[in-house]
C-alpha cells in the first residue's frame, strides 16, 4: 500500500476528499489528451469517483483508516466504458460505465455512510467525466468531437479496478494524492 503524507492545513489544499481510481494507460492518457483538448484548462487525471467530493468533520487519516478497511473485503473488479453522452441537469460530457456500474455503486453505498456520508448534490451515477464547466454555446460542439474522438480510439475500453486512491483538494481546484489502497485480489 503506497502511503502519502497527511497534510490537510498545508499548502493550498482545502477540507475537500475524495475517493477515486485512476484510469491506467493506454486509454487513461488517451483520456487526459481528450479531456485536455476539450476544455484546454483541465489538468486532472482521467479517473472514476467512487466517493464524490465532500467535506470531512473528522481527522482525514480517521476517515482514511475506515475507507482502507471497508476497501480491503472488497474484491478487484473490471469497468468498461460505454458510450459518450451528456448529464441533461450539469451539462456534464462523460463516458458510461457499461460493465462494473454495479460494483461503484456498491462501494459508494458501502463507503457513504457515518462520519463518511455527504448530501451528494446529484444522485450518485457513475461515469468518466470527459468535459464540464462548458459555456452553453460549446456543449454541442465538444460533444461531438468527443464522440468523434471516442470512435477513433483504437484499444481496449476496458480495465481492471485494483486500487482506491483517497485524494484532497486544493484552493486551485486540483488534487492531492493522499493515499492508496489495493482492493482484494482474492487470494
Amino acid at each position: 500500500m503506497k502511503e502519502m503524507p497527511f497534510d490537510p492545513g498545508g499548502g493550498d489544499r482545502v477540507n475537500l476528499f475524495s475517493l477515486v481510481t485512476y484510469i491506467p494507460d493506454p486509454l487513461g492518457s488517451f483520456l487526459d489528451r481528450l479531456r485536455q483538448e476539450l476544455v484546454p484548462s483541465c489538468l486532472l487525471r482521467a479517473h472514476v469517483t467512487v466517493l464524490p467530493p465532500r467535506p470531512l468533520a473528522i481527522d482525514p487519516s480517521v476517515a482514511w483508516d475506515r475507507i482502507r478497511r471497508q476497501l480491503r473485503e472488497f474484491p478487484r473488479f473490471q469497468i468498461c466504458a460505454g458510450e459518450v453522452d451528456i448529464f441533461s441537469i450539469s451539462s456534464v460530457i462523460y463516458l458510461t460505465v457499461k460493465d462494473g456500474f454495479a460494483e461503484l455503486c456498491r462501494l459508494h453505498e458501502q463507503l457513504n455512510t457515518d462520519t463518511l456520508a455527504y448530501g451528494e448534490p446529484f444522485p450518485y451515477h457513475p461515469h468518466i467525466t470527459l468535459a464540464q464547466q462548458l459555456a452553453p454555446e460549446q456543449i454541442d460542439g465538444v460533444y461531438e468531437i468527443a464522440r468523434r474522438r471516442w470512435a477513433e480510439f483504437p484499444h481496449e475500453r476496458c480495465f481492471r479496478v485494483e486500487r482506491l486512491t483517497f485524494v484532497q483538494g486544493t484552493v486551485s481546484n486540483s488534487w492531492v494524492d493522499l493515499a492508496e489502497c489495493p482492493l482484494d485480489d482474492g487470494q
